[in-house]
């Protein structure tokens, strides 16, 4: 027998849900990977081609800025972008639910039918739904495009999440370099460091384990560090 003391709404007792509509984890996740690979990546080039400690520090903060602000400006104008679209489309779909409201009706009862509903059913829930055209409009929306009309993520909350998170991330290798310590190899391993917690972070949000996503975001960082490292130390040695 079911306690009638649960609350009738099982996301107050049985399960959650994280907020993926507001746009910032996607920017957070991407900006703080990002700030880190990129800066472990510039100061491994720079290091492995001979580079004094000040410079290793001038380079990774140019990058900490440049790259800050080219994330956070890119965010905004994706997400901007992304929004203008889906109020294109769902004008687009407006128009079509008042030329033709029948055979917009008949369009979603046969997509219900898709979905496993019978016909009556199918036709009856159709007319229920378009008995309110704005709700005509998302639940079209959502079952032709996959988008919902009234959850547009922010374009500010995405560029300034992007913005402080890639900066986190890229002065994390630059951290022996600030408390006096200038080793490249303490800088990378601190970095790499900074690459297992965020890959453990992140796998809270999508409830992935934790040491693959940890060894995932290592294992991708290593590929560029090494890269750039390769690189650095040749034109190094070029130069000699």
């Amino acid at each position: 027998m079911i306690s009638t003391r649960l609350p009738l709404d099982p996301h107050e007792y049985d399960h959650t849900h994280s907020d993926v509509s507001g746009g910032w984890l996607r920017a957070a996740v991407f900006g703080a990977m990002d700030g880190l690979v990129t800066n472990i990546a510039l100061i491994a080039g720079i290091g492995a081609a001979g580079a004094p400690a000040g410079t290793i520090v001038l380079t990774g903060v140019a990058g900490l800025v440049a790259g800050a602000f080219s994330m956070a400006l890119g965010e905004y104008t994706s997400v901007s972008a992304h929004n203008e679209q889906l109020v294109a489309e769902a004008e687009v779909e407006r128009s079509a639910l008042v030329r033709n409201p029948a055979g917009e009706e008949r369009e979603l009862a046969a997509m219900f039918r898709r979905m496993g509903m019978a016909e009556r059913t199918a036709a009856d829930a159709a007319a229920q739904v378009h008995a309110n055209p704005e709700r005509a409009l998302r639940v079209h929306m959502t079952q032709e495009l996959g988008l919902d009309p009234g959850s547009r993520p922010s374009p500010v909350v995405a560029a300034v999440s992007s913005f402080v998170t890639f900066s986190a991330g890229a002065v994390v290798p630059l951290l022996p370099y600030i408390v006096g310590i200038p080793e490249l190899w303490l800088g990378l391993a601190v970095g790499g460091v900074g690459l297992l917690l965020a890959g453990g972070a992140t796998a809270r949000f999508t409830r992935k384990t934790w040491w693959k996503n940890s060894l995932r975001q290592l294992l991708f960082g290593g590929v560029a560090v090494g890269a750039t490292y390769l690189v650095g130390h040749l034109l190094g040695v070029a130069a000699v």
